[in-house]
């Protein structure tokens, strides 16, 4: 029952949205919108989420790869640099290269350095741009496809690619014929990861100009001030989701290669020399650079020259701790109950875990309308605590199914004899819950709560729709900087969410590095 109540807890939002885009015509705004907007929406949303996945492949697949199967200078530390982009919000990259690439920025100011010329003497492309959007994008997103490589290339027969070598293929070929088809499930899996965050974007597509479906289901609400049409919009956003999520399980399809005893064994690294190992290092170096180096060196730039001038920023800290604390708390209290019921495998058990997963699908714009659809149907407004109350249960129905993982995985490791010893002991099934099953699953509650915590913190578009008035979170107020063209100002807060999401990076870094089969102990 506790399960069952968690689950509708979470999907209650997405079926408000459903409703209302479903039976609400959504009146002159929306034939507005279907005649004039929606064809540019729909479309920028999918050449963005294209292009995206584009990149997000050619940057991570070969970057995994490199690491994984190579021996080459620096190996080990690129193996977990790497995945700190995913520590930034694609808005805050979208702030960051914005400055860097302007025509006062630090780059095109060096090329005019450089070469004498002036600003009308060369071409640099525009990050303002849907090119620049998905550049943007999948530099914060790639590790989401780089850790699925990475570790279906771990996980692979150690056999199977002896066997090829052994048939005289190169590394080349033993990749395209042998490795690449094999981590093409995983693969897939951290793809459609990938672009379904990036369909949910709406801060870096908001700021940098381009017209998607998050942007027009905020922009429907915000400026045409009519929720039936944003509902009608999330609807479509929620129909392109769901093809990407049938897409990935149809890209995962049955492959998959036979395992041998010798499956967990070290995969033998090929060492590089010479012009390989340079190059090897230039690829992981740039991707770095690009991704997280620059533009957070950027951000501590801008940071330290605004000085004095950043006092109120701490005011949004204050905010941002207090409402992503009582997000964090809901959520973790759901994610608790979710994973304690995940043992019995009922149906309320399966119907609390597939809520959280489908929750976290979700864009966070789609359940702020859906929670102003229940708010609507209640006394109440959204003022004040409301509001409040309503960001929080978003934040939960958003990103409990990322603190359900560390639980589970935790109670996954526990060993079947201590619930059998408690059940020969006579204990029921809610005192063997409460006694044996919540200690474990609290043993992964730090990792729940840190991930939990740090997702509400960098939480943008729900907070804009629902925060209460003059209540700035960091998110909202770096946006708020950056969109007045104060990207100076922006910078303080954009650097503290991004320290913030070091944390879990850092974290999640140091337990793939623990758990690695066939690693050595």
């Amino acid at each position: 029952m506790p399960a069952a109540l968690a689950g509708i807890i979470i999907c209650l939002p997405v079926i408000m949205v459903l409703a209302a885009g479903l039976l609400d015509g959504g009146g002159a705004a929306w034939t507005h919108i279907q005649d004039n907007l929606l064809a540019r929406y729909l479309s920028g949303t999918l050449f963005m989420l294209g292009l995206t996945g584009a990149l997000c492949l050619l940057f991570a697949v070969p970057a995994a790869w490199l690491v994984t199967m190579f021996r080459f200078p620096g190996r080990g530390v690129f193996e977990w640099l790497l995945i700190l982009p995913l520590a930034a919000p694609g808005y805050v990259l979208a702030f960051a290269w914005a400055d860097l690439g302007s025509v006062s920025g630090p780059i095109q100011t060096g090329l005019r350095d450089a070469t004498g010329w002036s600003a009308r003497d060369y071409w640099f492309p525009a990050i303002s741009s849907l090119p620049g959007l998905s550049f943007v994008l999948a530099c914060t997103l790639y590790p989401y496809v780089y850790l699925t490589a990475r570790a279906a290339f771990v996980s692979q027969s150690v056999c199977t690619l002896e066997a090829a070598r052994s048939l005289g293929a190169g590394p080349s070929r033993t990749f395209f014929s042998v490795a690449l088809p094999a981590a093409r499930p995983a693969i897939a899996a951290g793809l459609a990861l990938a672009l379904m965050e990036a369909a949910a974007d709406y801060g870096a597509a908001e700021f940098l100009g381009v017209p998607t479906l998050t942007y027009g289901i905020v922009r429907a609400w915000k400026s045409f001030g009519e929720p039936a049409a944003a509902a009608r919009l999330a609807f479509i956003l929620i129909a392109v989701i769901a093809v990407l999520i049938v897409t990935e399980r149809a890209a995962r399809g049955r492959a998959g290669i036979q395992q041998s005893s010798s499956r967990w064994r070290d995969i033998p690294r090929v060492p590089l020399k010479g012009a390989k190992a340079a190059g090897a290092v230039i690829f992981c170096t740039l991707l770095f650079l690009f991704a997280f180096a620059f533009p957070v060196s950027r951000l501590v730039w801008r940071s330290l020259e605004v000085g004095r001038g950043s006092a109120p920023v701490f005011d949004a800290l204050l905010n941002s701790v207090m409402l992503a604390g009582a997000g964090a708390a809901f959520a973790f209290v759901l994610a608790l109950l979710i994973a304690l019921a995940a043992r019995a495998k009922s149906p309320a058990a399966l119907f609390a875990r597939a809520s959280a997963v489908s929750g976290y699908a979700i864009p966070g714009a789609v359940l702020a309308l859906g929670a102003l659809a229940v708010i609507a149907g209640t006394p109440f407004t959204l003022s004040g605590g409301v509001a409040l109350v309503a960001l929080a249960w978003v934040y939960a129905a958003r990103f409990t199914a990322a603190g359900t993982e560390p639980m589970t995985a935790a109670l996954a490791r526990a060993p079947a004899s201590m619930g059998q010893a408690a059940r020969s002991l006579g204990a029921g099934p809610a005192r063997r819950a409460l006694a044996v099953d919540l200690p474990v699953a609290m043993s992964g509650a730090a990792a729940s709560a840190l991930i939990l915590f740090v997702e509400a913190l960098k939480e943008l578009p729900a907070t804009l729709m629902l925060r209460p008035f003059n209540w700035d979170t960091l998110a909202v107020r770096a946006f708020a900087y950056a969109s007045d063209e104060r990207l100076a100002a922006a910078a303080l807060p954009s650097l503290m969410i991004t320290l913030a999401g070091l944390g879990p990076v850092i974290l999640l870094s140091w337990q793939l590095s623990r758990a690695r089969p066939g690693a050595a102990p």
